[in-house]
């Protein structure tokens, strides 16, 4: 998968440091340098090719938007600021989002699915990150690990997600589900059940183990189920 080369430029040492940490929970992101002024990341988008600016508005000398409006073919841009008032103005350069500090890793991560349909049409928060994936249910919004998924169950329009200590339910088919984890590491078993491969305590007979449930595996996936399991994916 080809990174997001991105740039966080913001004159307060705290914003910067608690984006490069947001970043870090996105595999696809590349920060290539948190810049403390307009002028330091110019001359960084003068020698490379920068797909993505986290940009603060009110900087010192020269302005967010302004700074932008020096650049010939900008890329794209999630304002960061702690100013609503400034958000039509974000808007008319173009930018694809606009967080008003202090923000949510959520929040944040929804920035990036927004521009990432921009940057790259094929990705969607499903496969940016995929350790990390957001999961609606209700009115709420869940920023799941994926490692920490036990299995997965099909129930009518909707699907249970089990972990060791809750359980989601999200209005998602299965086959939904399985495009927003790692390839290989989630495996069908059943027409019902979608298991996480690392999470197997044993497997016997046509049931699988996993904490203290009992999964059943279905005789037309035992083939398929197997081989999964004898892959290095």
């Amino acid at each position: 998968m080809q990174h997001i080369k991105c740039i966080i430029v913001d004159d307060e040492p705290i914003a910067r440091d608690l984006l490069v940490e947001y970043c870090s929970h996105l595999t696809s992101l590349n920060v290539v340098a948190a810049c403390a002024s307009a002028f330091e990341a110019r001359e960084i988008m003068l020698t490379q090719t920068i797909d993505l600016v986290f940009l603060d508005i009110n900087m010192p000398v020269l302005d967010g938007i302004s700074f932008i409006k020096t650049l010939k073919n900008p890329p794209r841009v999630i304002i960061t600021t702690a100013y609503r008032e400034h958000a039509l103005t974000a808007f008319d350069i173009g930018a694809g989002d606009y967080l008003v500090k202090p923000f949510s890793l959520q929040r944040f991560m929804q920035a990036i699915e927004r521009v990432t349909k921009y940057l790259r049409p094929e990705q969607s928060i499903s496969n940016i990150g995929k350790e990390f994936i957001l999961i609606k249910t209700d009115s709420k919004i869940f920023n799941v690990k994926t490692a920490d998924v036990l299995f997965v169950e099909a129930k009518g329009n909707y699907t249970h997600i089990f972990f060791k200590d809750q359980v989601l339910k999200p209005k998602l088919s299965l086959s939904a589900f399985q495009q927003l984890v790692p390839p290989g590491g989630f495996l069908r078993v059943h027409r019902s059940f979608i298991v996480n491969r690392t999470k197997i305590k044993h497997i016997e007979g046509n049931i699988i183990t996993i904490d203290k449930y009992k999964i059943p595996l279905g005789s037309s996936f035992k083939e398929h189920f197997t081989n999964g399991l004898n892959s290095n994916s």
